[in-house]
């Protein structure tokens, strides 16, 4: 007979189930592999991973990447492929039966797939919330119906859930973690190489090759819009993979005039700590930007369709994180039509040149930081463990991050 749970018999190994899509799913599925094998002393991880979760030691069934598609209207290209991938998962947690099933943001593709596996007998998490609170407002009961826990990275979030009586823990944002209260600007621009009296503009068009194909061209063309009113301003792009430097560098060739952009593959917080102010796609990057505690541009562009329907479903007033973290229009935001060359590079020397908001940006982007730096994956890892009844080893549990 077994002996797993008799007084004095060793612990079974626990078995996590991870679905994670895209680069910044990715990031926050390594840290919380790392933060659970410090905290259990035998863990097994497999599922849908990035290179970061496999070098945490996550099995990887299929590439996050795979899962990494944008928009509303977009998505229905890639719907087969994803309905096929969903399914064929499905088959195979239930068959391995994990302890816990957890969703790394993804949510359209993740919660369908977590109510089936709920139904199945699974425990599953949500890590990273939908932004139901923004739209859709509705999908809150299916949440709580189909997940025994989300874990939200925004301190607002669960006062939203707790309306709606679905378990939701705030962990803080790993990134706040990560990223030092003072970022080393000096050190960052040696290792760049930039020139000391240059002014730095980083450009951040997104981390996926359809973002990077709508926000490109006029990333690039504010760039020479800047350049042409600013002489000795210099611009880097820190590009998130090959993929969207290819299509990056496809969109700078159709720039008439466009000054000399540096790309460079990854290293985004070392081009931002360097930088003196950025352009940057909607998403986690702007997350980023604040935590490196710098003003920016924040740009969003999706298809004519689904601009229609987030304009007819989005209930807040701000899209990009520092805004809707401050609860009030602290950074430009342009959408869509919004996003020119012109628009983009006179809402950025207007920041630069406003010393007094400067100096709000800097004491605001501080608070926020100091908010969200709570030890991020160390207090994901807890809430999973208690959500499954055991405890930490103490031997291996890591200390909060203060």
């Amino acid at each position: 007979m077994s002996v797993a749970g008799l007084p004095g018999a060793p612990e079974q190994p626990l078995r996590i189930g991870l679905v994670a899509g895209e680069a910044s799913g990715d990031t926050l599925g390594a840290a919380l592999i790392g933060a659970l094998r410090a905290r259990v002393a035998d863990l097994e991880c497999f599922g849908v991973a990035g290179p970061k979760m496999v070098a945490a030691g996550c099995e990887a069934w299929a590439g996050a990447a795979e899962l990494s598609v944008m928009g509303l209207a977009e998505v229905l290209g890639h719907l087969p492929r994803l309905l096929k991938l969903r399914a064929a998962l499905a088959r195979r947690f239930a068959h391995e039966r994990p302890d816990v099933f957890i969703g790394i943001d993804s949510p359209e593709f993740n919660l369908p797939l977590a109510g089936r596996l709920k139904h199945a007998g699974v425990r599953c998490v949500q890590y990273v919330s939908p932004q139901v609170w923004a739209w859709r407002q509705g999908r809150a009961r299916t949440i709580g119906r189909d997940c025994d826990l989300v874990l939200c990275l925004l301190p607002f979030e669960t006062e939203f859930y707790a309306r709606h009586a679905v378990p939701a823990v705030f962990v803080g944002h790993p990134l706040a973690d990560e990223i030092p209260l003072s970022v080393d600007r000096a050190g960052a621009r040696a290792a760049l190489e930039v020139a000391g009296g240059a002014t730095l503009i980083a450009l951040l068009p997104g981390s996926r090759v359809g973002e990077v194909a709508r926000l490109g061209a006029p990333f690039a063309a504010a760039a020479g819009w800047i350049a042409a009113r600013r002489p000795g301003f210099e611009f880097i792009a820190p590009m998130a993979s090959a993929a969207t430097r290819e299509c990056f560098a496809r969109q700078l060739a159709q720039v008439p005039g466009a000054p000399a952009i540096r790309c460079v593959e990854g290293q985004a917080q070392r081009v931002l700590a360097a930088a003196d102010a950025a352009i940057v796609a909607s998403g986690t990057a702007t997350l980023e930007t604040l935590l490196s505690s710098r003003p920016m541009v924040v740009a969003y562009k999706v298809s004519g369709l689904t601009a229609l329907l987030l304009r007819r479903l989005v209930k807040v007033p701000y899209f990009s994180q520092p805004n809707l973290l401050a609860g009030r229009s602290l950074v430009p935001e342009l959408f869509q039509r919004q996003v020119t060359a012109e628009a983009l590079g006179a809402a950025l020397l207007g920041e630069l040149e406003n010393a007094a908001h400067l100096a709000e940006l800097g004491a605001e982007f501080r608070r926020i930081h100091q908010s969200l730096r709570c030890g991020g994956a160390g207090r994901a890892a807890d809430a999973v463990l208690r959500c499954l009844g055991r405890a930490a080893a103490p031997a291996h549990s890591a200390p909060a991050v203060s």
